[in-house]
């Protein structure tokens, strides 16, 4: 039975676009808790695991003493209130960002690629240059860096301005999810532009379909910049180069306080640039991902690329620089097996899969079995995608421990004297010292040991789960392309993630 909403799809303007397929992420309900429940975890994320009283804070540990007093005293609350959450100069050096990252696509070289065939038929095309853009500004980061060390004003503005720019990235997914919304309502059938509705953003339900996007590639031409696909420039540029340049900042922070970096927070920084650089030079191989194909552009998309990634992704390094574990050999070793195990698994799958789409004559992949839909299209079914119908997936989760094992068992607690603390290095619960500008500040796990990991291990629970979901929708999805073909297929390829288990 469709949803009501759907009622509503014949009253639009004729298009292309597929019929709606039904709601997804438990409809309206579900977009409501999402859109506006995701930035209060953001908030919650950078309160309550902080550089003032601990991670998580005292507040939370002892529930018996929490006040709102005691709350607003332990996370940093703004003094200047609600209004001290956002700033105007914050704000202004934010979209500063924003437009050089718009000015580097559209200046630098770059390789113009075409994206899948439109369900309205014709293919988009696309300027590719995010490797030339970031490593241009990863370039003037280390320039500035090289100048003047962990004191580079980039690295002391964005640690000291966290909570600003996390709010104005907030805000500019709000407008832009708005604003490809209201748009929306102008895309026409048969126009030269090659607009089109997704199907999954037609229900009719306002709401929802702001958050799930209802126009499938929306662009917009900017004087000077010239055309720019909205949902393919913050898919990688903004929110993935934030990643990084946030790592680096808590990098530059562990730095300045302690004097030198552990090897816990370089892993973590290394690991997750070397993620972020590999998207980055196998950049066009997002045109057939998922987000391209089928999802529109809406919150859901806009918030996660600009604002989920950069600032939920980075908090290990977040923590680290806060608390400098150290790993030692063995536990260096132990985590490079995590990432080397789930890197390989995941560059293999899907390099064998690129090559097999692009040139099927490829020696590399010529033992490949596959089928045949009736569609036209090849599933393989041997290889590493006859072991499991999303192996990549796979590999992407085992990394995530790489990202999370550097924490270990996380959890802190800051304590202000004015008297210097003894130390007991020989102590499990690790202290460290450092002298803060008007007093002793003593960081040690204590009665927070164990409780961090909320925090540091969260990605590993939520990634999981949004590999999960995202199988789950790509299999409804080829149920309804392929048919009984996508049954012939996963009676040969049984598992969905992991070989053996699921």
């Amino acid at each position: 039975m469709p949803p009501k909403g759907s009622k509503a799809v014949a009253a639009q303007p004729a298009t292309s676009a597929q019929a709606f397929h039904g709601y997804e992420f438990l409809g309206p309900p579900g977009a409501f808790a999402i859109s506006f429940g995701l930035p209060l975890a953001c908030y919650a994320s950078t309160f309550l695991c902080n550089d003032i009283s601990g991670c998580p804070v005292p507040s939370a540990l002892a529930p018996s003493t929490l006040t709102i007093e005691n709350l607003k005293r332990d996370v940093g609350w703004p003094a200047a209130g609600i209004s001290g959450l956002a700033s105007w100069d914050v704000s202004a050096k934010v979209f500063g960002y924003y437009f050089l990252s718009l000015v580097l696509h559209r200046f630098l070289p770059g390789a113009e690629v075409e994206g899948t065939e439109l369900v309205s038929g014709g293919k988009l095309k696309y300027k590719f240059n995010t490797w030339n853009s970031s490593i241009t500004t990863l370039a003037i980061l280390a320039a500035g860096t090289a100048l003047q060390g962990a004191n580079f004003p980039v690295w002391t503005f964005i640690y000291d301005n966290y909570l600003q720019i996390l709010t104005t990235n907030i805000l500019i997914a709000y407008s832009l999810a708005t604003f490809v919304y209201v748009r929306s309502f102008g895309v026409r059938s048969g126009n030269a532009e090659k607009r089109e509705l997704a199907a999954g953003g037609v229900s009719g339900n306002m709401l929802y379909d702001w958050f799930i996007g209802r126009e499938l590639n929306p662009r917009i031409s900017i004087p000077v910049l010239g055309e720019v696909d909205i949902k393919e420039f913050c898919e990688l540029r903004p929110g993935m180069l934030g990643w990084i340049i946030l790592n680096l900042t808590f990098c530059a922070r562990q730095y300045r306080t302690y004097g030198h970096l552990t090897d816990s927070i370089v892993l973590v920084t290394g690991f997750q640039a070397l993620y972020i650089l590999d998207s980055y030079w196998m950049e066009s191989a997002i045109l057939t991902t998922m987000d391209i194909t089928t999802d529109g552009f809406g919150f859901m998309l806009a918030f996660g690329d600009l604002v989920w990634v950069p600032f939920i992704y980075s908090i290990q390094a977040r923590y680290l620089a806060v608390y400098p574990l150290s790993l030692g050999l063995v536990g260096c070793l132990q985590v490079f097996g995590a990432l080397g195990t789930g890197y390989y698994i995941f560059r293999s799958a899907n390099n064998e899969k690129n090559r097999f789409r692009t040139n099927p004559k490829d020696p590399r992949i010529a033992h490949l079995r596959y089928i045949e839909t009736a569609s036209g299209s090849k599933l393989i079914t041997s290889g590493w995608w006859g072991t499991a119908r999303h192996i990549n997936y796979f590999g992407d989760w085992i990394q995530a421990w790489a990202y999370c094992m550097p924490t270990g068992v996380a959890g802190y607690l800051i304590q202000h004297s004015s008297i210097a603390p003894a130390m007991d290095m020989s102590m499990a619960d690790q202290s460290f010292v450092y002298n803060g500008p008007t007093s002793y500040v003593e960081i040690l796990q204590g009665s927070a040991r164990g409780w961090g990991m909320m925090f540091t291990y969260f990605y590993l629970v939520y990634f999981a789960i949004l590999l999960i979901h995202r199988e789950r929708r790509d299999e409804e999805k080829c149920i309804r392309k392929y048919g009984a073909d996508w049954k012939r297929y996963t009676d040969i390829v049984r598992y969905r993630i992991i070989p053996g288990i699921y």
